[in-house]
């Protein structure tokens, strides 16, 4: 049987669906759209169960793509059973969609969530009068806590054929006679006029759509004026039944009803943890919010390099060691020197030189991962809206952007959530500003080499130009292209929980394994074509300044000089770096003369050399700079493509990029040249 989870945003829905699958995820995108979709199958009370986590909506009126797909997937043949993931701390907000869901016609059992926060804030939910008002099961689950997951199951399996709802008790004291009595029938029941109209337009519907299932609910969006199903299903005479919309309408009885439901089940509902609404007093505040957000972001970074170069030195030592024993070895078993060369100063030099940065991007991902699951990061949409609004975005325009720390394909991806078309474009335009994890290593080797004294610092400078580049960019872009349409944010923010350390454990693993991937493929190749091309030339194998690579880099050395990057092994690894960021980093090992850059002493050695060519700690600050802002990596080009659906505006994008970057990078240079 297949279980769709479906909820708001932030109401527990992803941390229960991977309690029940662990990391045991498939990611792939829905037929002919590009929202992503998470499954997983489990076998449970002898049962093989195939779950699907669908994206996060507040009701099922589609207006971005993700409420679309939720939307079109509920509706389908291929759900057996709808768990409705609500948060009981929110109860309120959170069943709005459980009673559009109720309307489908489908089985439904409610997972209530985050009973421990109920709990916490001296409240109570009479869990035997909800499930009578509702007509369906009603399950109490932590998802944190991982308890009811059993239950919650054993409901759905034994839900699975009940169309219909359960016994309905309602109690209206108020009124003596309902001239539809459809209160055993349905659990939303609306006013007489409202349920005239229903009526009238089921009447419709059956005659001219006799195999439609569910007349209900069509009538019910037929009602609001849905744009999809009044496409979908024309009715003649409609215009006597539906002279305006009622979504207005509809939408205030749910919520009269809804307040009727609090009122009968949730026990001391005045009782409340104030210690969110103290913290947003200061998180949110409108001239302390943006200073903590960057405040917070150096300590991740701080984070990022303190524990994370400790840990690099376990990381270095074993690397070097076994560069040591695999040129032993090799000598001894009498490898010629093409293949030493090869083995040592082509691949360990290049994919250890990856490895080597694994904890600090482990710590990064760590970091950001917490402050995802705690609640923080939709504070930060929040607190960015004022500024987004002068460019003419929404704050929700910013998550996408702050996803771009991670990496910046999800991040594109991310833009989906906006309407605006426009606003999508734009986003996706300057998000590859944002400096992604692939870009961490270059910062930490070249502030390493150059500023050790304030490496961490000048790493942070670069995450702070991002941003900067980011919003003047979509300034500018606003200024050519000034809407009218006015962007207002409606955003959640949830109540600030201790993250879970499942939810938290699953994030880092899957962007690590990912990493791994990278260094075990596109670094391993790009550092093998490197060695080759760095290795070989018109005349054979030989030196590395008669190679193609040095006549390549050559060729490109007037496009960087300017920029004070006119050496040609800075060049070639720019140049390589468009196959993946960290590929800058294991070019360069191989670059020079096979580098060992997992060592203190022979990285001081390099740079004291390249001092002497010139290369100066202006160059290597505009070395950094330059790969922040220069094209992204060919993920993130060919995500551009797929999210946008257009090669013209993805030339765009990579034409746009580079010439921000050349720009900036040389004024940084020219300028600090003549300072300095």
């Amino acid at each position: 049987m297949t279980v769709a989870f479906i909820g708001n945003p932030n109401c527990g829905k992803t941390t229960l669906f991977n309690a029940y699958t662990g990391a045991n995820l498939k990611v792939a995108n829905w037929p002919g759209v590009t929202v992503e979709k998470v499954e997983g199958a489990i076998d449970s009370h002898g049962v093989h169960i195939h779950l699907v986590d669908l994206p996060g909506t507040y009701s099922l009126t589609s207006y971005t793509m993700e409420e679309q797909v939720s939307r079109n997937f509920i509706l389908s043949d291929d759900v057996d059973v709808i768990i409705d993931v609500v948060d009981a701390s929110a109860l309120e907000r959170n069943l709005y969609l459980t009673l559009q869901l109720l309307e489908l016609g489908r089985p439904v059992v409610v997972a209530l969530n985050m009973m421990d926060i109920v709990e916490k804030r001296g409240m109570e939910i009479d869990l035997h009068r909800l499930p009578e008002m509702l007509g369906v099961p009603v399950v109490p689950v932590s998802a944190l806590k991982r308890r009811g997951l059993s239950v919650l199951l054993h409901a759905a399996i034994h839900h699975k054929d009940r169309t219909h709802p359960d016994q309905l008790i309602h109690d209206h004291p108020e009124i003596t006679h309902h001239k539809h009595n459809h209160h055993h029938d349905f659990a939303m029941v609306y006013s007489d006029v409202l349920e005239d109209k229903i009526d009238q337009l089921r009447v419709l519907l059956q005659a001219q759509y006799p195999d439609l299932q569910n007349y209900r609910w069509h009538a019910l969006k037929l009602l609001e004026m849905d744009q999809e199903i009044t496409a979908k299903y024309p009715l003649q005479g409609i215009e006597a039944v539906v002279d305006r919309s009622y979504e207005t309408d509809i939408i205030n009885e749910k919520y009269a009803f809804i307040e009727e439901i609090i009122q009968e089940v949730v026990v001391n509902r005045e009782e409340r943890v104030a210690a969110t609404d103290y913290a947003d007093r200061l998180l949110t505040n409108r001239w302390l919010g943006i200073p903590i957000f960057l405040a917070v972001m150096a300590v991740v970074f701080f984070l990022t390099f303190f524990i994370g170069d400790m840990l690099r030195d376990y990381f270095e030592s074993a690397i070097d060691s076994f560069s040591a024993l695999a040129t032993s070895g090799l000598t001894a078993v009498g490898a010629g020197e093409m293949l030493i060369s090869l083995i040592c100063d082509g691949i360990i030099a290049g994919v250890g030189g990856i490895l080597t940065f694994l904890p600090n991007i482990c710590i990064l991902f760590l970091t950001l991962a917490v402050l995802e699951d705690s609640g923080y990061m939709s504070r930060v949409a929040y607190i960015m809206n004022d500024v987004m609004n002068r460019l003419g975005l929404s704050g929700r325009a910013f998550i996408p952007m702050i996803l771009g720390f991670g990496c910046s394909v999800p991040a594109i991806m991310a833009s989906r959530a906006l309407e605006n078309k426009t606003d999508r474009y734009r986003t996706m335009l300057v998000t590859p500003f944002m400096s992604c994890s692939a870009r961490l290593p270059i910062y930490i080797l070249f502030s390493g080499m150059f500023f050790p004294e304030n490496a961490m610092i000048v790493a942070y400078s670069m995450y702070l130009i991002g941003i900067v580049v980011a919003l003047v960019c979509l300034l500018v872009l606003h200024l050519f292209q000034r809407q009218e349409t006015e962007n207002i944010l409606l955003i959640e923010l949830p109540e600030y929980k201790q993250p879970s350390l499942r939810t938290v454990w699953i994030s880092v693993w899957n962007k690590v394994k990912d990493y791994l991937n990278r260094a075990g493929t596109i670094i391993f190749a790009a550092s093998i074509l490197m060695w080759f091309i760095l290795n070989f030339g018109p005349s054979g194998y030989g030196a590395m300044n008669d190679s193609f690579g040095a006549m390549l880099g050559k060729i490109l050395v007037p496009f960087f000089a300017p920029l004070g990057l006119g050496y040609w092994q800075i060049s070639l690894s720019l140049l390589a770096g468009i196959s993946a960021k960290e590929v800058v980093v294991s070019s360069f090992a191989v670059l020079f003369d096979g580098v060992n850059i997992n060592s203190a002493a022979a990285l001081a050695t390099l740079a004291a050399s390249m001092g002497q060519m010139g290369f100066t700690q202006l160059n290597a600050y505009c070395m950094m700079l330059f790969s922040l802002l220069y094209v992204p990596c060919a993920a993130t080009i060919a995500t551009i493509h797929t999210e946008s659906h257009s090669w013209k505006w993805t030339a765009f994008s990579v034409v746009f990029q580079i010439s921000v970057a050349w720009v900036i990078t040389c004024a940084v240079y020219q300028i600090g040249s003549r300072l300095f």
